[in-house]
């Protein structure tokens, strides 16, 4: 009878991986409820301390306008909703936790502003790419109908200009760097966590070719050669851009979006930050 050689398998390496990946998710569980309670503790000392500097220092803004329909901001009181409405606000994005959401839904609601709420931990924490992108659309959903947006978290710093500085790149066609040093320039106190600017990059970096970027988009070039025989003085501040065409495929949409934006223009004698890049409304 032949020798019989019997071998047992070697699960050691398997179940090291699992317990490694086990004691790795036990790190990030713990290190979020440490961050949370810590969290939990200076968020009223925080607050107060927000709140005096306000009261004393004049450039210590609540919130400061980053675009023509887009504020950049702390929590809001409930006394703040009414003076909101007040400045064309039309949408909140809280990106508070429960214990520091000072202002109900329900009040929002009562005023005629919509309210998205993406709870994210302070200080370590980033919103997620899906709400990140959710929460990018709701911005543009409203300032396509001129409603402003007030996006804040508890002092306007880091998870809420995370959604700023990705709204920037998505509909302004700015790069990373470019939108931090923007929204810098509007409000100075401005600070991302390693997370938060990982976020932001992450998004830059896998977020849809805008309009304006597009390959599959014919593109009309104009050069000064096109402007030749116009009077000079009507052209004075002209732009030279390359602008998208609408697809042919979708010539309603863009009688609509050429007729609304020609609408939003000609009805804003506001002028908007010169060095913004055009916006798509040029196009038509």
């Amino acid at each position: 009878m032949c020798g019989m050689k019997i071998e047992e398998s070697d699960d050691t390496g398997s179940s090291r991986d699992e317990e490694k990946g086990e004691m790795q998710i036990v790190r990030v569980d713990s290190k979020r409820a440490l961050v949370g309670a810590v969290a939990r503790i200076l968020f009223y000392p925080t607050l107060l301390y927000n709140v005096l500097r306000n009261k004393i220092e004049a450039e210590f803004r609540w919130w400061d306008q980053v675009d023509e329909f887009l504020l950049l901001g702390a929590v809001p009181f409930p006394k703040d909703v009414p003076h909101l409405k007040k400045l064309g606000v039309g949408g909140v994005i809280t990106l508070n936790e429960p214990y520091e959401t000072l202002v109900p839904s329900s009040l929002y609601h009562a005023h005629g502003i919509d309210h998205l709420v993406i709870p994210t931990r302070d200080y370590l924490f980033a919103p997620s790419f899906a709400d990140i992108s959710r929460a990018v659309q709701f911005i543009h959903q409203n300032s396509t109908c001129g409603k402003t947006t007030y996006v804040h978290c508890k002092a306007g710093r880091g998870r809420s200009t995370t959604i700023v500085l990705c709204y920037l790149i998505e509909y302004k066609h700015m790069t990373a760097a470019a939108a931090l040093e923007y929204v810098r320039s509007q409000r100075p106190r401005v600070m991302l966590a390693p997370s938060q600017w990982k976020a932001v990059q992450k998004y830059s970096k896998r977020r849809p070719c805008s309009l304006a970027r597009s390959p599959s988009w014919d593109a009309v070039l104009i050069t000064k050669a096109d402007l030749e025989g116009y009077q000079s003085s009507g052209n004075a501040g002209m732009e030279l851009a390359i602008a998208p065409k609408v697809p042919k495929t979708n010539p309603m949409i863009s009688r609509l979006s050429c007729l609304f934006a020609s609408l939003k223009t000609s009805g804003n004698s506001v002028p908007m930050t010169r060095w913004l890049p055009v916006s798509e409304s040029r196009a038509c």
